[in-house]
């Protein structure tokens, strides 16, 4: 049974998606406020979490931040409930490194696929074998990459991706496959969610970043020959 996180201060849709989860045999927490939000969080440990970003106390920007920086809930995968129209909100969000978004009103069949997605990407991680390739050490039981013995940070999402990459051996990778792969479905609203992430990946793989090439047009590669560790 996955324990999921539900954080947000309207009681109705509180309750609405605590009945759907309940529903479909998670087991729920919730936080109607932000530092609650993070106790709970760092208390818990859950496998996942769906928060909104309007919060008292703490808005879900805050929380997210706080929660990336402690080592015990910085691999938790984050579902942003954003405002339809919040057009900034989701960007800063997925800038911020979120996993997945959903804009309020929502379907509670939609959030579900969503959190299921989320959840299946994050359990195929952890079981594949660890893969090497030059500098790169990913090791799937722990979801850490190491570059030349440096360990990196990644969220859930950008170690997938980053695996995705690696193992393709140098081929290109479509933004559909990778839509499909990484996000459990394919949808061009994603396409900024792609590009932000690779963006993110980039970012923490320092002056290996060039190892990930743009194929306009196409998608993306990693430039390397991945071996088993």
């Amino acid at each position: 049974m996955h324990t999921v996180l539900v954080v947000d201060d309207e009681t109705d849709i509180l309750e609405l998606v605590v009945f759907n989860l309940e529903r479909q045999q998670f087991k729920v927490l919730t936080a109607d406020n932000g530092i609650t939000a993070v106790q709970v969080a760092k208390e818990k440990i859950p496998d996942l979490i769906v928060l909104d970003l309007m919060l008292p106390g703490m808005d879900g920007f805050s929380v997210y931040r706080e929660l990336r920086a402690d080592p015990r809930t910085n691999g938790i995968p984050v579902l942003m409930l954003t405002a339809k129209g919040e057009v900034n909100d989701r960007i800063a969000g997925l800038e911020l490194g979120a996993d997945d978004y959903v804009t309020k009103p929502f379907s509670p069949r939609e959030l579900l696929l969503r959190v299921r997605a989320l959840l299946k990407r994050t359990r195929k991680v952890t079981v594949d074998a660890s893969l090497k390739s030059g500098d790169f050490l990913l090791e799937r039981n722990t979801l850490k990459l190491f570059l030349a013995g440096r360990p990196v940070d990644l969220t859930a999402t950008e170690f997938k991706l980053l695996r995705l990459l690696v193992e393709a051996n140098g081929e290109v990778q479509e933004r559909d496959a990778l839509l499909r792969e990484v996000w459990g479905y394919s949808d061009t609203m994603l396409t900024r969610t792609l590009d932000t992430h690779v963006k993110r990946l980039r970012e923490k793989l320092g002056k290996h970043a060039e190892c990930i090439q743009t194929v306009r047009g196409v998608g993306y590669r990693f430039v390397g020959s991945p071996t088993p560790a």
